[in-house]
């Protein structure tokens, strides 16, 4: 489920927009004013934030170039929603680091349109949508894995690995990138404790002659391959 940071001073409308969101089957947390955005961004990366201009305290535009010059939140997926509708208005968002400008009133439709292709383009593993890569089909719906039809049992932890790893194939991603990433950076863990989750991954994915997909690249960290071995009859 994907994480929606609202951060929208007029209470009647953030709220209209948490119903909305909540209905299409996003996690949604609000925020009034800049300094409340930025605490809640601080405690927990989200996975796309909507950012109104007129906030208390600092703009939205302000806040999103603050964002961008961190490399912290420089990818953090970012949508003006606001009442200005100027040109001017809308190259100033967009140049201060927004992925997309929306202007008020708005379209319940379109804005969840809207959310759904940045969150493509800048967060994949974000979305819903199934996943597949080689023999393994991964269903974020239904917490599903499995290789033709056969069905993977995994913890919650190992699902999370494995779907970030299925939706960035092919990379090599160090320890600290997956603990970023996959357990998120406020959670603080030693390295190693990857290791373990790898290793029960992998075990899991014996079952179905899909455990070399993982690869360990030595100093560097895991890989997924779409490489696997025959299914047994």
């Amino acid at each position: 489920m994907s994480r929606i940071l609202v951060v929208e001073d007029e209470s009647a409308i953030a709220e209209l927009i948490s119903i909305n969101l909540r209905h299409a089957g996003f996690e949604v947390t609000l925020a009034g004013s800049a300094a409340q955005a930025q605490a809640e961004v601080d405690g927990v990366l989200p996975d796309l934030v909507l950012l109104d201009w007129m906030l208390p305290g600092q703009s939205g535009v302000a806040l999103a170039r603050q964002w961008r010059a961190s490399a912290r939140t420089r990818e953090l997926p970012v949508i003006m929603l606001t009442a200005r509708a100027e040109e001017v208005d809308k190259i100033a968002g967009l140049d201060a680091g927004a992925d997309d400008y929306i202007t008020k009133p708005f379209s319940t439709n379109e804005l969840l349109a809207r959310i759904r292709a940045v969150l493509r383009r800048k967060a994949p593993e974000a979305l819903d949508s199934a996943v597949e890569v080689g023999p393994l089909l991964l269903d974020p719906g239904t917490r599903r894995v499995s290789r033709d039809g056969v069905e993977v049992k995994l913890g919650p932890t190992e699902f999370r690995l494995l779907h970030f790893l299925m939706t960035h194939p092919e990379r090599v991603h160090s320890r600290p990138q997956l603990l970023d990433r996959v357990w998120g950076d406020h959670v603080f863990i030693e390295e190693r404790t990857i290791d373990v989750h790898v290793k029960r991954l992998r075990e899991a994915l014996e079952r179905v002659q899909c455990a070399r997909m993982i690869e360990t690249v030595r100093g560097a960290g895991y890989r997924l391959t779409q490489q696997a071995g025959a299914l047994s009859a």
